[in-house]
């Protein structure tokens, strides 16, 4: 069963030719009155036109709509992007008849390119013409670059409000943020300072502890709604109304980020990285984010290979203090390194196990009680393919 938007929102899509394949590359979402909105960005210190945008709308933290597309990234574009950027809020906030500063903005694509306005200006045109309130799937389709299908969520949030959220994302995808577009939207009515608290929270426990292949985007952008059209009152922080909201937009969030990994290019496994017995959630986060980024560790893993030795030398280059002495690995269950040296477990099933789909590798540090959790997958032949032959 197709996934509904929540009460209160319309989207539609569609192509204006931005993507080589003729397929859908603009997508909008419009909020039926005022909403509560909040953002969360890419850290990389090269970011994309529509982020500058998008944060200066969001000061006041309302919106109305958002526009995004897919196909080119308007990076590294200089003033010519910017003002782009801004033309393109303008056009979906005429459609809409709505202020140019209650549309956030994105791009996704290829960087170093400009915008062919021409034609940008007439698929926002058609977007908006198909706006619908079952336009969700067709938004999710408009915004996929090499995703090999969309990315959907929904949630309860509690007296009858629901989450619902799409995004994007295949590759390019790294911590702070995992190339990647979310957008959450939900119909409940929510104080600003809790929706910006809220999705801060939802995105450090989801997409950023994902990594396909530990290149951080120009473009990252999550982007949450809280339109009350649900009706209730004003959610605000230390709320039962609270809690219940937030649960749903972490369950979103969380499912959304999980679906991007699965999603990843070539990939043919989802590996959970789990560290403990970390001194603290830094050391924990450090350390697991080194595993997950290291290109030797997932390309053994793509032939199923349980060599170990390669998560204690990511590990040690985590940056953290540790005995390498005290350390314990399992890889697919089996307890291949105990105290720094070769374990008990059987190698030739932990390389049965790591056959599957699913695999997980956990790390004791036995340093403390603090524990992280990431997600990544294998590194195969056909990510280093798609590539190879992405264009620029």
């Amino acid at each position: 069963m197709s996934i509904l938007l929540p009460a209160g929102y319309r989207a539609g899509a569609a192509a204006c030719g931005l993507k080589r394949t003729g397929d859908a590359d603009v997508a909008l979402i419009v909020s039926g009155g005022p909403a509560s909105a909040a953002g969360v960005f890419t850290t990389n210190r090269v970011q994309a036109a529509p982020i500058g945008v998008t944060k200066r709308h969001l000061r006041a933290g309302n919106a109305r709509a958002i526009v995004a597309n897919a196909g080119n990234a308007n990076a590294c574009t200089g003033a010519r992007g910017r003002a782009d950027a801004t033309e393109t809020a303008e056009v979906a906030a005429r459609c809409m008849g709505i202020r140019r500063k209650d549309v956030l903005v994105a791009s996704t694509g290829i960087i170093g390119h400009y915008l062919p306005m021409d034609r940008l200006r007439d698929g926002v045109t058609a977007a908006a013409a198909a706006l619908s309130s079952d336009g969700l799937e067709a938004a999710a389709r408009a915004i996929m670059t090499t995703d090999t299908r969309p990315k959907l969520a929904e949630a309860t949030a509690g007296g009858g409000a629901r989450v619902v959220g799409l995004a994007k994302g295949a590759g390019m995808i790294a911590p702070e943020m995992a190339t990647m577009l979310g957008f959450i939207l939900t119909d409940a009515a929510c104080d600003r300072g809790f929706l910006s608290a809220a999705l801060t929270r939802a995105v450090r426990a989801s997409f950023n502890r994902v990594s396909v292949d530990g290149c951080r985007s120009t473009n990252d952008t999550v982007l949450l709604l809280a339109n009350g059209a649900a009706g209730g009152p004003l959610v605000v922080p230390g709320t039962p109304e609270a809690e219940a909201v937030q649960d749903g937009i972490d369950s979103v969030c969380v499912s959304l980020a999980r679906q991007i990994v699965e999603d990843g290019e070539g990939a043919t496994k989802v590996v959970t990285v789990r560290v403990r017995g970390a001194a603290n959630d830094r050391e924990a986060r450090a350390a697991a984010r080194a595993i997950v980024d290291s290109v030797l560790l997932r390309a053994a893993l793509n032939a199923a290979d349980p060599n170990w030795g390669r998560v204690m030398a990511a590990v040690g280059v985590s940056g953290i203090a540790l005995d390498p002495n005290a350390v314990d690995v399992w890889l697919g269950g089996q307890k291949l390194c105990e105290r720094g040296a070769p374990g008990p477990g059987d190698l030739s099933r932990a390389a049965e196990a790591l056959r599957a789909r699913d695999v997980e590798i956990v790390v004791d540090l036995s340093r403390g009680s603090a524990e992280c959790v990431f997600l990544t997958n294998d590194l195969s032949t056909e990510y280093v393919r798609l590539n190879a032959e992405y264009p620029t």
